[in-house]
């Protein structure tokens, strides 16, 4: 959308408010999405929840390509937020409950890894496409992304079903085939299955008796009260910091930095993508090795140096060659450093640190955070910046780039190399986090090492 939106504007002729409207709009409703998916998961699957999210999507993505109007587009994008709400909830919950131990930081960050691919290619399509027609141009760009998403009806012929929803379901025997797919060792398999099950509650009969899931998520006990904080807080940091900001509106930025050319505009942005997929593939490969928190670290307080040069950078530099290229290099640094840690930690996060009998409806609620923090960025980023400037605009994002810092030292505990049930213990005595803690001056080897 970033690049369409430019032609969008020159097509149907909307304002400004309508454009910060339909960029935004697409967080806002996803929550619907989010919150929905919680429940539908529970009920149907997590694999046909996945499912449900694609069909969503492409429906909502076509509707857009041919959009006439102002009013049909923001129909389609409605539909495309509830598809994406769907999706961003339920992938990291299906790949953290299906993965073995030992590989699931790397294997959920597989989602983030798409989502920026998905970002890079969107950008080549408006750069791609930008030559053709106004009136053609952006609904080319918006229709090749429902492509990637029929792969999915492929996948859906491979991939198993959720071991921990099989066992919700008391179907003890299949979740136990699908580990045996993950991990050839029987025992280990006994073991963990034996582990799901009590987690489960269904070895002693307290399935049943259990509060509801939303009457324990509104009263919770301190040690779910911690995970909470920890699942929520980290969501909304992640968007609070304006990464969608970054994302959405680079055109505008680079704008505002000295950038007039269209096609200039829109290969700054390619760069800003290419960045953002390369680094991502670098956090996939660390998190399992080196931990969360050293990454956390490593990607917070990078991001907070890259937005308070770019804030200084758009404030005083001007339109000069030195100002252009700080405000590219501040750019990439900063969806660099965001792909590193806060970007895929934060789904990692929030899909494994939940009791299994509210992993999906807590999960749910930590993307409702995300997307609503995300929508507020995007539909107020162009009035925020036309009344503080551009500039400071990025100062305040910097501040709370700073405050996810100290976020990350307080609130999040180190969860490498732990079972999904073992994790679920190291909440019940959050002192225990001090002893195996990861604390400051690791990611200051890590980043010595690097």
């Amino acid at each position: 959308m970033s690049g369409a939106i430019i032609f969008i504007q020159e097509d149907l002729k909307i304002s400004e408010v309508q454009e910060e409207v339909l960029v935004g709009i697409l967080s806002i409703i996803s929550l619907l999405g989010s919150l929905a998916g919680g429940r539908t998961s529970d009920i149907i699957g997590r694999k046909w929840t996945i499912a449900f999210a694609a069909v969503i999507f492409q429906i909502g993505a076509a509707i857009m390509t041919f959009a006439p109007s102002f009013q049909i587009l923001m129909i389609g994008r409605v539909l495309a937020g509830v598809g994406i709400g769907f999706g961003v909830m339920i992938a990291p919950v299906y790949i953290a409950e299906i993965s073995p131990t030992v590989d699931r930081g790397s294997l959920t960050s597989f989602p983030e890894i798409f989502i920026n691919l998905g970002i890079l290619l969107g950008y080549v399509s408006n750069y791609a496409f930008s030559g053709l027609s106004v009136h053609i141009n952006w609904r080319v760009m918006l229709a090749v992304g429902i492509l990637p998403s029929v792969f999915i009806g492929f996948a859906l012929f491979i991939i198993p079903e959720s071991p921990r929803w099989l066992v919700m379901q008391n179907r003890v025997e299949d979740a136990r085939s699908v580990l045996l797919k993950t991990n050839e060792n029987e025992n280990d398999v006994d073991e963990r299955l034996s582990e799901i099950v009590a987690a489960a509650g269904m070895s002693n009969g307290e399935k049943n008796e259990e509060k509801t899931v939303w009457r324990e998520l509104l009263s919770p006990s301190p040690p779910l009260r911690r995970m909470l904080i920890t699942g929520f807080g980290i969501q909304c940091f992640q968007q609070i910091t304006g990464i969608d900001a970054t994302v959405y509106y680079s055109p505008e930025i680079f704008k505002e930095a000295g950038i007039e050319n269209k096609s200039k505009l829109l290969a700054a942005t390619v760069a800003v993508g290419v960045t953002k997929t390369a680094f991502i593939l670098i956090a996939t490969f660390l998190v399992d090795r080196v931990g969360r928190k050293p990454l956390l670290y490593v990607s917070t307080i990078g991001m907070t140096v890259c937005l308070l040069t770019l804030s200084l950078t758009l404030g005083f530099l001007g339109h000069g060659q030195l100002g252009i290229a700080l405000a590219v290099l501040c750019v990439c640094g900063n969806v660099a450093f965001f792909s590193v840690g806060m970007g895929p930690i934060c789904w990692i996060l929030t899909s494994e640190i939940f009791p299994l009998r509210l992993r999906a409806q807590a999960s749910a609620l930590g993307a409702v955070g995300n997307r609503v923090c995300s929508g507020l960025v995007a539909m107020s980023f162009l009035s925020l910046s036309r009344t503080i400037t551009v500039g400071g605009t990025f100062f305040l994002f910097a501040l709370l780039s700073a405050l996810s810092v100290l976020f990350a030292y307080k609130c999040v505990p180190e969860t490498k190399g732990k079972s999904l049930e073992q994790i679920e213990l190291l909440f019940e005595n959050h002192h225990e986090w001090q002893g195996s803690e990861v604390e400051m001056g690791d990611s200051e080897h890590l980043v010595q090492k690097a």
